[in-house]
Order: C-alpha cells, then structure tokens, then sequence
C-alpha cells in the first residue's frame, strides 16, 4: 500500500510537471509568434512611409505645388477592399483603429513596389493603404490596400491587431525647418485645414488651393503603433489590463483606440498575451 501511494505521488507530480512545461512552452512559443507579428507589421509600415512623396527624376517628376498631399489619413474607420484608395470609409473600425494612405512615384528601373510588393508602373502614382479589418473569424488584421493591374484590392498583413494607430509630426514653422512642432491625430489635421484662408473665387479653385495649402504636406514625422494579440489564452484569471498605445500622457477619448482596456474587449480574447509596438519615422521626400 505504502509503495502504491508513492507512486501514486510521483505520478501526480510528474503529471504536474509535464502540465507545468506544456504551459510555459506555448506561452513562449505565443509570445515568439507575436514578437515576429508585431516587429514585421512595423517594418512594413515605416517602409512604406519612406517612400512618401518619393520621386524618380529620371521621369517626369511631378513638382506642382497644387498636387494634392501624398499623405492621408483618417482616424476610427476601416475601408472595404475593393474601393479606390480611402474612398467610402467605414466606421465599424476595429477598437478605434486608423486608416494611412501614402503615395509615391513609380521607378524607371521597375525597383519601386508598394507595400504588397507589386511593381508600379513607371507611369503611374501608387497607393499603399493600411487599415484594420476583421478576417471572417472574427480576428483582427492590418491589410495592405494597393492598386492592382486592373483593380483595387488588400491583403493581410499579420493576424492578432487589436488596434492601430497613428500620430503625425507637423510643422507649423514659417518658414518651415523641418523639425515637428506639434503631434496631431488625422482628424485634427483635416480641422485645421477647414481653417485655412483660400484663395479662389469658385468650389474648384479653392480645393486647389487648399492642395496647395494643406496641413499634410507639413507633415515631418509620423508616429505608428499597433496593440497585437498572441493566439491562445494562456494567462490566468484576473486584473484586465490596460494599454496606452502613446503612453499615459497622451491616451485620451478624444482619440479613440489609443488607449485599449481589456475589460471592454470580447470575452474570448481578455486573457491572450498582448504587447505594443510602435515606430517612427522622417518624411525624407518633401518637394513642397
């Protein structure tokens, strides 16, 4: 009987152990697998930003100040797939996530790709788009809009997005140095330009000189942050916890998605693993 509950014991502990190993490798390989999601999505987006406004002077460059901006932005919205650039918004947004939008030129040596590596033509604008949408499962992921040979269309870019967000660094200097004065969401942005004073005596002339104008083409700086879920629910009851995209001190609700509380998410996500990632990144390509 004696030797029968030893083993017993040692079972019971054995069991615990191999319990206990199984849980600490899946929660490694969950935060592995986020770590790899989250530093590729950035990747992604500050190699795009670069090529904000890039232009291959080989070609006929485009230098008029009356271009529109090749920055946009809208804050609290997602987009549907098929539609051109950010055209029609949504705002069934995922947790107050962003939309970004950057142009640039295409290269005469075909090298110039957007951020779904698709060649631009070498006589074309390109797009490359980023938003947030829900997969058909439910889950939240950052696409990549762009425009086809033929069409409009967006592909995932990594799974587990629980926000994303975005900041830009404008430069309200005159003349202008370069250097960002003020961080302001999209939707402060275009604020400012209902503010302008336009020149222009009908609707068309005025919208020309509000490209001309326009507070994104003082944009120096953007700021990019994503909130990203591992797959599993790997932690243990208890405090939800709380995510400042930006950190404390600017997470606010007049900027929806900056700051992310646990407690408000779906019940089958609360105890996944989660980590912010975040970026910065010059504007290198400024011909106004």
């Amino acid at each position: 009987m004696v030797a029968l509950a030893v083993g017993l014991l040692l079972s019971l502990f054995a069991s615990a152990l191999l319990l206990a190993a199984h849980a600490n490798y899946a929660h490694q390989a969950d935060a592995a697998d986020m770590e790899d999601a989250g530093r590729y999505a950035i990747h992604a987006l500050t190699a795009a930003v670069r090529q904000t406004a890039w232009q291959d002077w080989s070609l006929q460059a485009d230098t008029d100040e009356y271009a529109p901006a090749p920055l946009a932005g809208l804050d609290d919205r997602t987009l549907p797939r098929t539609q051109e650039a950010i055209a029609n918004p949504s705002p069934a947004s995922v947790n107050g996530s962003d939309v970004l939008a950057v142009r640039f030129h295409a290269a005469a040596d075909g090298s110039a790709m957007n951020c779904a590596g698709v060649q631009v033509n070498d006589d074309a604008h390109a797009w490359s788009v980023f938003y947030v949408a829900r997969a058909a499962d439910g889950e939240g992921e950052l696409l990549c809009k762009y425009r086809g040979t033929h069409s409009w269309s967006a592909d995932a870019i990594v799974r587990g997005v629980d926000s994303f967000q975005v900041l830009y660094g404008v430069d309200t200097d005159n003349p202008r140095d370069g250097i960002p004065n003020r961080y302001l969401a999209a939707t402060q942005i275009a604020a400012a330009d209902t503010l302008l004073p336009l020149e222009g005596d009908t609707p068309e002339e005025r919208a020309r000189d509000l490209n001309r104008k326009t507070m994104w083409k003082r944009v120096v700086v953007l700021r990019v942050a994503l909130l990203m879920h591992g797959t599993g629910r790997i932690r243990r009851e208890g405090a939800a916890g709380q995510y400042d995209l930006f950190g404390p001190d600017y997470a606010g609700a007049s900027d929806p998605g900056t700051r992310i509380d646990e407690a408000t998410l779906p019940a089958a996500l609360r105890l996944r693993e989660r980590r912010v990632f975040a970026g910065a990144v010059m504007l290198r390509n400024q011909p106004w």
